[in-house]
């Protein structure tokens, strides 16, 4: 018996193949292209993720016997708008998380329909990021688009349907759109009516491990797979990407120090958080989370070694940062605006209080710095939503990183651990599939059995204490420079 978990990614697509223990066997991944139509637009094809998934799966069979799957599941990159027409055709490419043309959209959700009602609504207000602006943006500057629809739907689920048939979706990705009650699970009626569609054609709603269909004729035929494969609904890459870590459950936390920093939270119970300044959404293990992002974590990082100190070697600008004081300077990693908690898509980035003094180590200690203050600002409205965990789980580049850690760990005053698999997304499908499958009885206890922590980094107080001082002057400087941008 095996499993499949299917990670959509936003630059390419990976596949993992499970033995029966939940052990990764076998993987695949193909790449395919980003287009950039206009200035702050970002679209795909869908049947380019399609044609991923059927050749990586091919490229399987040719070394496994594929008919032996038992259940696939999905991990998706969250938010892209795909439509279909009543032929099931694809209407236009879609528009993709990335993608900011839906300013004026947001700020008539924000402004004029007001973030009151659109938190009790929908538990969130509007991001440029989500779905719901995008389809306000159809509506409007493509109408003929807009009339054809038939099928709405989000990325990975259009994976699902071409594999099964099935019209369906999971809790955990629909949290994201602005058109689903992220309290009741459910579709949010004064949304839709707002964005002028209709619950016929939104998918059926799932929790992200349970069944909802199986393999189809054409895709077993086309890959070698078994029409009694049972297909899962899956969900989105951050809440997948989280069950990966085992951050499920009540006050369990991970953060994630890839390109953009995510702050993820899991709870029993649904928080509403009335400033919106962090995402409440329904979780992939039958609860809820939350959620906070900043744009640019290791991409500010990133920007500053490969950019300005033209070097690739991290470890040693790690370590020298290491060893340096950045006494008295400050780095704002609003390389590209931001999200979380500010959603201040104009913020800027900065360098604040150089000297003559200061050195090169020191200009890196103070961007490593200013990453980990922004993570400190997400996890701080958490704590005050309501969130706890005794400590946390760090995944991504940055968690490759021993000195980063330690400083992290230090800034947040949070026990820190690494875990064994960097898998993320796809693995978390692949526990979502055999829990699906009944292999595991929750998706915890699939956790709990292939998940296991390897390094821990412990706060110094200290070190806490004095960062607290500096955290505050952080938020000050962002304050006082804001108005200049």
């Amino acid at each position: 018996m095996m499993y499949l978990g299917v990670d959509l990614g936003t630059s390419s697509l990976k596949i993992l193949l499970a033995d029966a223990s939940g052990t990764i066997i076998d993987t695949e991944s193909r790449e395919y292209p980003l287009y950039f139509p206009a200035a702050n637009c970002a679209e795909q094809a869908p049947d380019d993720w399609y044609n991923a998934l059927v050749e990586t799966t091919q490229a399987l069979g040719r070394r496994h016997d594929l008919a032996a799957i038992e259940g696939v599941s999905f991990s998706g990159q969250m938010h892209g708008l795909v439509m279909l027409d009543a032929d099931d055709r694809v209407i236009r490419p879609a528009i993709l998380w990335n993608d900011n043309r839906t300013t004026r959209e947001c700020e008539y959700l924000n402004q004029t329909i007001g973030k009151e009602k659109l938190v009790e609504w929908t538990g969130n207000i509007a991001f440029t990021g989500f779905t719901a602006p995008k389809v306000l943006w159809v509506r409007s500057h493509e109408p003929e688009n807009f009339g054809r629809i038939a099928k709405i739907m989000l990325p990975k689920d259009y994976l699902a349907y071409k594999m099964s048939g099935v019209f369906a979706s999971d809790v955990s990705d629909n949290s994201g759109t602005l058109y689903f009650d992220v309290e009741h699970g459910c579709w949010s009626q004064p949304v839709l009516d707002i964005l002028g569609i209709s619950e016929k054609q939104l998918p059926a709603i799932y929790q992200s491990y349970d069944v909802v269909g199986t393999v189809c004729a054409e895709f077993a035929r086309t890959t070698g797979m078994s029409e009694k494969t049972k297909v899962i609904a899956g969900g989105g890459d951050q809440a997948v990407g989280a069950v990966g870590t085992g951050t499920v459950g009540n006050g369990r936390l991970s953060i994630s120090l890839g390109t953009s920093g995510v702050v993820f939270a899991s709870n029993a119970t649904y928080c509403r958080i009335e400033s919106g300044a962090m995402h409440s959404f329904r979780h992939a293990d039958g609860r809820f989370h939350m959620m906070g992002v900043m744009l640019s974590a290791a991409g500010s990082n990133d920007w500053w070694v490969k950019s300005i100190l033209r070097d690739s070697n991290y470890k040693e600008v790690d370590q020298g940062a290491a060893a340096a004081k950045a006494e008295g300077l400050y780095f704002l990693p609003y390389l590209t605006g931001e999200r979380s908690p500010i959603n201040d898509p104009l913020a800027r980035g900065a360098f604040f209080g150089l000297t003559a003094a200061h050195t090169r180590d020191d200009m890196s200690r103070a961007v490593l710095e200013g990453i980990s203050f922004g993570l400190l600002d997400c996890y701080r409205s958490m704590v005050e939503a309501g969130a706890s965990a005794s400590f946390a789980r760090v995944i991504g580049g940055g968690a490759k990183s021993p000195p980063w850690l330690q400083l992290l760990s230090d800034i947040l005053g949070l026990e820190l651990r690494t875990i064994n698999t960097a898998e993320g997304g796809g693995l978390g499908a692949v526990i979502l599939a055999m829990t699906g499958c009944g292999h595991f009885k929750t998706v915890e206890e699939g956790c709990a059995a292939l998940i296991r922590d390897v390094k821990t980094y412990q706060p110094h107080a200290d070190e806490t204490a004095r960062y607290a001082a500096k955290f505050e002057k952080f938020k000050e400087l962002y304050k006082r420079v804001k108005g200049e941008w």
